[in-house]
């Protein structure tokens, strides 16, 4: 048995080592076959790359000879184009020398001209050319005179009728009256024993009552008279309402003094409230606030050239409400605008600025229409940006100019006068010059020699510019150029 086995055993591996030989066989061809097929795909693909490759250099090749011919051809053409230029600036030059040639030759002719010129005139250049100038400014000033003659006549022939029936009708509507003031009130006396007893032991009243009141007060100056003397009008008028109390109360030391100033002080403050409610009730304003209706009535203790100021408001607003009528403005701008034109004039001189940039200043803290500031701002300027400024402005000027409207000493009226005089006679051409009309007018005499009709024209526009920018006058000064030819001749 055990035989058997080792016999079947030996048989088995006979055949296995066959099989095993035949299999490796098998592999070994597969492999070189599959050895073969590689070899062959990658020549295939080296050609493929090779073959890719040559035509990719082909292609640089072929750009390259374009891009070489391209560069050679721009040689070409800047090679070419460097000769033209060569070409050109040398022919510039030739002109440039010529051209230099050509103008020392024509500079040599000017001066032989100039020359001949001189000695022909008896002039040098320098004087030829003065007298040309002079005469063409003489011709154009003339020329310019005519224009502006021409212009002036057809404006005022467009307007005068027109501005004169809108300015008529609103004076005739409106009838005030004048008030005047000056630096200082009076209150009578009653007695002298009175006196004695306001000015106090050793002056002790009097003092109390100057330090008390802030004014100065006279007493010996005028007799049953005492004259309070103040530039502060309502510091004025508290003293002046105060010192009748106390003569009336008869009571007179200094802590009553004290007592009765500040129960003025009261009344004062009262009454300017109600000036500023009937200030707006007159004028037919509407919504100002209290207390610019306050400020308003601070005016009233206020004056310009003598004229109360919370008056003058009232009439400009009025004046000017009625000229915007007229004129188809707004009305309620132009009154409210007349109204506060003076406002800044109710601060004192603690606040710094003209009464105009005060004016804006509370306009615009107390919320007042811009309308209404541009009138407020623009009423004393000459370069007006609204129709109703320039009412407010015309409105002014007729206020101020009503006579017996502003007053002045006698000092200041001749001042004006000779300035006014002075003013006119600055100027070239004139003869004499006249301040009439209590100044409202200058009459100047021109000479007709130096002056003729057209110039004349200008000269009174130049004289009232001037005196708009040297003097200061209240309401407008009419400027009459006169200029008057005669002929004589004598019979024998």
């Amino acid at each position: 048995m055990p035989n058997f086995i080792a016999a079947f055993l030996s048989a088995l591996t006979g055949k296995g080592i066959k099989a095993a030989r035949l299999e490796a066989q098998q592999i070994i061809e597969e492999a070189e076959e599959q050895k073969r097929k590689l070899i062959l795909e990658g020549r295939e693909a080296a050609l493929k790359l090779r073959s890719g490759a040559e035509e990719e250099i082909k292609e640089r090749r072929r750009d390259l000879r374009t891009q070489e011919k391209r560069h050679r051809h721009r040689e070409e053409n800047l090679e070419s184009r460097g000769q033209t230029l060569d070409k050109r600036e040398t022919a510039i030059a030739t002109k440039e020398a010529g051209v230099e040639e050509e103008k020392a030759r024509l500079e040599e002719l000017k001066k032989e001209q100039v020359e001949q010129l001189e000695r022909i005139a008896g002039l040098s250049s320098e004087e030829a050319r003065g007298v040309v100038l002079t005469r063409a400014e003489q011709e154009m000033n003339h020329d310019l005179a005519k224009r502006y003659y021409e212009l002036e006549r057809q404006m005022k022939d467009r307007v005068d009728d027109e501005a004169r029936k809108v300015i008529t009708l609103a004076i005739q509507r409106l009838a005030s009256d004048v008030v005047s003031e000056r630096s200082t009130s009076r209150v009578a006396l009653p007695s002298d024993g009175m006196k004695g007893r306001l000015i106090g032991r050793e002056g002790r009243n009097i003092r109390a009552m100057e330090a008390a009141m802030g004014v100065d007060i006279l007493i010996d100056d005028t007799p049953e008279m005492i004259t309070i003397s103040c530039f502060d009008p309502i510091r004025r008028e508290i003293a002046r309402i105060a010192l009748e109390k106390l003569i009336q109360d008869g009571r007179i030391h200094p802590s009553r003094i004290e007592d009765i100033v500040r129960k003025a002080q009261v009344e004062v403050e009262e009454v300017i409230h109600k000036s500023g409610e009937e200030a707006t009730f007159d004028a037919n304003v509407k919504g100002l606030s209290p207390e610019l209706k306050k400020l308003l009535g601070r005016l009233k203790y206020r004056y310009s050239y003598g004229e109360n100021i919370l008056q003058h408001s009232v009439e400009v607003s009025l004046l000017s409400g009625m000229i915007a009528s007229e004129m188809g403005a707004d009305v309620e701008v132009a009154k409210a605008g007349g109204l506060l034109h003076d406002i800044g004039k109710a601060m004192t001189h603690e606040v710094q600025g003209s009464h105009v940039d005060i004016g804006d200043d509370i306009a615009e803290k107390y919320g007042i229409d811009s309308e209404v500031r541009r009138a407020i701002v623009e009423h004393h300027e000459d370069d007006r940006g609204s129709v109703e400024a320039l009412i407010v402005a015309a409105a002014d000027a007729i206020s101020a100019a009503r006579p017996g409207a502003r007053k002045e000493s006698l000092e200041q009226y001749i001042q004006r006068l000779e300035a006014l005089e002075g003013v006119a006679t600055s100027f070239d051409g004139v003869q004499k010059a006249y301040a009439i009309q209590a100044g409202r007018e200058v009459r100047i005499i021109v000479r007709p020699e130096h002056i003729d009709d057209f110039e004349a024209a200008v000269l009174a526009r130049d004289v009232a510019k001037k005196v708009e920018e040297e003097l200061i006058y209240p309401g407008q000064i009419k400027v009459t150029v006169v200029r008057e030819t005669r002929n004589i001749e004598i019979a024998h």
